[in-house]
């Protein structure tokens, strides 16, 4: 044990004494069981609001991106703001498992494979919604990716939407490798386990061949440790990126140089967040209890609360810098946020990003599964507002009154919201059900150093 696990992981890994071979068969046991009546009831939602999301796709292909609320002056809206929200999301997963695998922190190895998977699932539907703003998603591939074309619009590389494209798709590869290299040992372990041929010959062909040998540990290893490094990398590159397409433009109260520490904060916030909230009804669902222990849910909550205080900050920052640049379209915008027409989505971000997670302060909070889960819902619901109000209100009012506009969503905003956290939802219930959420191999690994 390092000297940074005693003191921020002092519980034990697991409850109780388990053997390998038990661990296994509580981990391994939703892939070798028929689905049970909850699991088929919830994908049945979460699957019709995927469908919803696939229908509210299609439509706006049909007919236009007129079916969207975007307007003059709001020409960015719901998509944007979901785009940076499921870009966020992803952030947690990628901490979780490279930033705290690098500094040694072996409590995250219950939690890391679920957190890396959600990361992939968030990365995917995040792309949707700017790809399908082009209006042509189609012909997308012609304006984001360089290559010689004889078309009369090129790629413009001074400008920030053309870096999320790198930034995003490399964040994007480098976490499915990231994934998919620490799987390896536990998919082999699945197809020893199989009792089928099909699933045998599945799990076989997805682990290439993993002999376990020492060899191919060390492999594992070298690589696992290499990928790690660049993804905690990526994980402040990525998000300030997607800061530059507000902070570098000319627009009051957007371009602000705390952005990128601030975007960077706030996607950590959520992502834990998210992490929680999915982990306290997961462990629940598949009797995994002793294995995402009360204390796996307090250090979540100890992160959940630094990063809060983090974010409370920049919004000090970012009212004391308006007030004191002593520029009256800056101070503007600010005022504008909380006392306009949209002040109840500012004052609203603030209750739940700055105010609830206070409750965490509380060690009885901290360690209750019901007393955190609304406090995690809060954040996620003020971070979701947190980018509308950045984007919304930042466009609907400028320093001219007559191009001053309002923006009211559609049901097909709604429904792409809506059916977005049913695509996420869905593929997290099918990861469950098909492949280990926790690292088994791993797990073992740390819990016989200790």
């Amino acid at each position: 044990m390092t000297r940074g696990d005693s003191i921020l992981a002092p519980a034990p890994l697991i409850d109780g004494r388990l053997s390998p071979r038990q661990l296994d068969d509580d981990i391994y046991r939703p892939l070798e069981s028929f689905p049970t009546f909850r699991w088929w009831i919830a994908i049945s939602i979460t699957g019709s609001l995927a469908g919803l999301f696939a229908f509210c796709l299609y439509f706006t292909v049909s007919r236009g991106i007129g079916m969207w609320g975007n307007n003059q002056p709001v020409g960015w809206a719901f998509d944007i703001t979901n785009f940076v929200f499921w870009i966020g999301i992803g952030h947690a997963g990628t901490l979780i498992s490279a930033i705290l695998y690098v500094l040694r922190q072996t409590w995250r190895t219950s939690i890391s494979r679920f957190s890396e998977a959600m990361t992939l699932f968030a990365v995917f539907i995040a792309l949707q919604f700017p790809l399908f703003h082009t209006g042509r998603p189609w012909q997308a591939v012609f304006w984001l990716i360089p290559f010689p074309n004889d078309m009369s619009v090129y790629q413009n590389f001074r400008s920030p939407l053309e870096w999320d494209v790198f930034a995003v798709g490399t964040y994007g590869l480098v976490s499915l490798m990231f994934w998919y290299t620490g799987l390896l040992p536990d998919l082999a372990t699945a197809r020893d386990r199989a009792r089928s041929s099909l699933a045998r010959f599945l799990y076989g062909l997805a682990s290439l061949g993993w002999s376990g040998s020492a060899r191919a540990w060390r492999h594992y290893e070298k690589a696992y440790i290499l990928f790690a490094g660049l993804a905690t990398a990526l994980v402040i590159s990525v998000h300030s990126v997607v800061s530059f397409d507000f902070a570098v433009a000319v627009l009051h109260g957007w371009h602000s140089t705390i952005f990128p520490p601030y975007f960077v904060a706030g996607a950590i916030f959520s992502g834990f967040a998210m992490v929680a909230s999915l982990v306290l009804i997961l462990r629940k669902m598949f009797r995994l209890q002793h294995i995402v222990t009360l204390s796996h849910v307090e250090l979540m909550n100890k992160i959940i609360i630094a990063t809060s205080l983090m974010v409370a900050y920049a919004y000090a920052m970012e009212v004391f810098m308006s007030w004191y640049s002593g520029f009256g379209p800056e101070w503007f915008q600010t005022v504008t946020r909380a006392t306009g027409p949209y002040a109840w989505a500012y004052w609203t971000t603030i209750a739940c990003n700055i105010v609830a997670p206070q409750f965490l302060w509380l060690r009885r909070v901290r360690r209750s599964p019901w007393l955190t889960y609304p406090i995690v819902i809060a954040v996620n619901v003020g971070m979701w507002l947190e980018r509308f109000v950045i984007i919304v209100v930042g466009l609907h009012r400028d320093s001219l009154p007559s191009s001053w506009g309002m923006f009211f969503p559609t049901w097909v905003d709604i429904g792409l919201l809506a059916g977005s956290f049913g695509v996420f939802l869905t593929l997290v219930l099918l990861f469950c059900r098909f492949l280990p959420t926790v690292a088994s191999t791993e797990l073992k690994a740390v819990t016989a150093e200790r």
